[in-house]
């Protein structure tokens, strides 16, 4: 299979919504992409649709249930804050970068989602100290690459904040413009949370969000130029995409509240979980309802039948519910006994203790204890898709695809690098492609 571009540059702007495209369209940088290329700003994305699911999902082509990565964080009930899927090897099967490897390409990747300890020439991986004893700095020295990041950090980490925004896409940025001007990798994956933080904390349409839109722009601009002065834009791609959009939303659910009043939760004089039967683990617009014990047929009962019942109650804020063979089937993962769909203005949270509904107050949002928007919500909820553009070498101009599928992303983009993914569940978006 031909190679059609020398250089492919991903660049995930994570929250990037169809909603955002007409401010896109009148962006100076955002504007000069879509000139040059082609688009598409109905990209639907997977269920359950969170950023590692969905980073999973761009680099393999494939579905959670099929590349593992089935949520952000496992299913670990009652810990306050679970651990992540950040490591690589959770990843079934191959990958983008991976295949780039073998094929003797030189691959970087800047706090791309599940690449802790990737085989990545210049990674610096998506991972944060977790336990009150870990540092931020060595637990990223130790899953990426050691000197690179070393080097990165001592050039612009005086540009963080610890994790928080815009200070991090600000190192972030800075990290690339320099490994593309030295390094001129192959392919390029880089992943900027500003926008998601905003929203998360300000609401989809608040002026912080659409401050955040227009950083990028300037980051996108930024990294177009690192490619002129590196003499490599005239063979380079660039990628440019969302992974899932978010909905606003005022009140919190708590399942795990109701299953511990049916005795199906069991917690110590501390409120830790000693036991449990069923626990909702959070998507926060949806939720995978797991069982300890998958054969137990009573508990099943008592949860469907508590979960029905939410449904006909619409200030439950519970949509929808769907057995593991739908969920399934969606792409989601078959090891759940149920999923929950939250309705507009609800978000699933699994604390155990307290209300069975919150409402989020401001005071709730600046201790960052709950959000004002959220994603993980279904595929098939309305103006929730996102969106793709790509311009230069091996990309038509001027097209606009109608609509497509996250899937399709990885097998498209191997095909620009000549790569082969195998079986995916995507397929090539062929009226992109241009051949030599």
């Amino acid at each position: 299979m031909s190679r059609l571009t020398d250089h492919l540059i991903v660049i995930s702007f994570d929250c990037l919504s169809s909603l955002d495209f007409p401010l896109l369209q009148e962006l100076p940088n955002f504007k000069e992409l879509l000139h040059r290329g082609s688009y598409c700003n109905q990209v639907q994305t997977i269920y359950p649709s969170v950023t590692y699911p969905c980073h999973a999902t761009i680099v393999t082509g494939n579905y959670p249930k099929r590349h593992g990565i089935v949520n952000n964080t496992f299913l670990q009930p009652g810990r306050l804050s679970p651990d992540w899927y950040w490591h690589r090897k959770h990843i079934k099967g191959t990958t983008l970068y991976d295949e780039a490897k073998i094929a003797g390409m030189k691959t970087a990747a800047l706090l791309w989602p599940v690449t802790a300890r990737a085989n990545i020439d210049y990674n610096m991986p998506e991972i944060f100290a977790n336990r009150s004893w870990h540092h931020q700095i060595p637990v990223s020295l130790s899953n990426g690459s050691f000197r690179y990041q070393l080097e990165m950090n001592k050039r612009f980490g005086h540009l963080r904040n610890g994790l928080n925004q815009p200070e991090l896409d600000d190192f972030v940025l800075e990290s690339t413009v320099h490994t593309i001007i030295t390094k001129k990798p192959g392919l390029l994956l880089v992943h900027f949370v500003d926008l998601d933080s905003q929203r998360h904390y300000h609401g989809f349409s608040s002026e912080e969000a659409m401050a955040a839109i227009k950083r990028h722009d300037v980051r996108l601009g930024r990294i177009i130029q690192a490619l002129k002065d590196s003499g490599i834009y005239e063979s380079a791609t660039v990628v440019a995409l969302g992974d899932h959009s978010a909905l606003d939303e005022s009140k919190a659910v708590k399942l795990n509240v109701l299953f511990k009043e049916k005795g199906l939760i069991d917690v110590d004089k501390r409120g830790k979980v000693k036991n449990w039967k069923a626990y909702c683990k959070s998507c926060d617009g949806s939720a995978y309802i797991y069982l300890n014990d998958p054969t137990d047929h009573l508990t099943r009962e008592v949860v469907e039948e508590l979960l029905k019942n939410l449904v006909g109650d619409e200030s439950s804020g519970i949509e929808k519910v769907i057995n593991k063979e739908e969920a399934a089937a969606m792409g989601a993962d078959e090891n759940c006994a149920f999923m929950v769909e939250a309705r507009y203005g609800f978000y699933i949270k699994e604390q155990i203790e307290g209300e069975f509904i919150d409402s989020i107050t401001d005071r709730d949002v600046r201790a960052k204890r709950y959000t004002l928007a959220s994603h993980g919500y279904s595929p098939e909820k309305e103006n929730y898709t996102t969106v793709i553009m790509a311009a230069g070498r091996g990309i038509r101009p001027n097209v606009v695809v109608p609509s497509m599928h996250l899937v399709d992303e990885g097998p498209t983009f191997a095909r620009l690098l000549g790569l082969d993914l195998g079986s995916t569940d995507g397929s090539v978006i062929e009226e992109l492609i241009m051949e030599k």
